[in-house]
């Protein structure tokens, strides 16, 4: 019997290692992206590769313009901020990357598209170490967000089984989200996670998620196989 579930890709390396695990626990992922005005669109061309490489049962891309609010350096001309190591990272900050509520609108159109498909089971790569510091990647939020998510939908009220919203990673440091990916046939190299690549699709090796996922890398002591402009990888 099918166990459809829907998973939030970005194409990144965390959303890939997760629908890596939806899959391995005997769930058919179908993938949720989005187009919403990110600076770092070619995340979708990864998407897609990553979607196709453990087939999806489907993947929708949806098309939503935060640039509309801008407010974050994906969303507007805001630059993204580069540093040459992870200590000149203000950790005592949300930094300027942060875009406003866009876990919350993401995972509502994951909601909805739960219902129509027939799923109890929503997977998001939110982590809460080795992160940004996001507030909607904490553990808090995501009980919270599924609580609401069995109040505010039919499938939650009137369904058999509650919804429920899985984090995998959300505990585990980023080289060990690298390991799990590995050991479940993870190809890294067909992912991108840079937010300002170049117009060859080349992380910058500065900004903060390059060099969180840079860090992963280094201590699960694997060579990232994706292509950066500024560093030896």
């Amino acid at each position: 019997m099918e166990r459809p579930a829907i998973v939030l890709l970005s194409g990144g390396l965390d959303s890939t290692t997760v629908l890596a695990i939806a899959k391995d626990q005997g769930f058919t992922p179908y993938a949720l992206s989005f187009r919403y005005g990110q600076r770092h669109v070619v995340e979708l061309a990864a998407a897609q590769r990553v979607a196709q490489a453990f087939g999806a049962a489907g993947h929708k891309i949806v098309d939503i313009d935060l640039r509309a609010f801008g407010g974050s350096a994906l969303t507007s001309d805001i630059s993204v901020p580069k540093h040459d190591n992870l200590d000149e990272v203000d950790a005592s900050s949300i930094p300027v990357t942060y875009v406003p509520a866009r876990n919350t609108i993401f995972l509502s159109f994951a909601l909805a598209y739960a219902e129509v498909a027939g799923a109890t089971d929503i997977f998001t790569g939110v982590t809460a170490v080795d992160y940004s510091g996001y507030p909607d990647c904490r553990p808090e939020y995501m009980a919270a967000y599924e609580k609401m998510a069995n109040l505010a939908t039919k499938a939650g009220v009137e369904g058999e089984t509650p919804l429920r919203l899985h984090s995998p990673l959300i505990e585990m440091s980023k080289a060990d989200i690298i390991r799990e990916g590995l050991r479940l046939g993870v190809d890294y190299s067909i992912t991108s996670s840079c937010y300002d690549p170049d117009e060859q699709a080349r992380a910058c090796g500065r900004c903060d998620t390059c060099l969180l996922r840079l860090k992963g890398f280094s201590e699960a002591d694997v060579t990232d196989p994706v292509t950066y402009r500024n560093v030896d990888a």
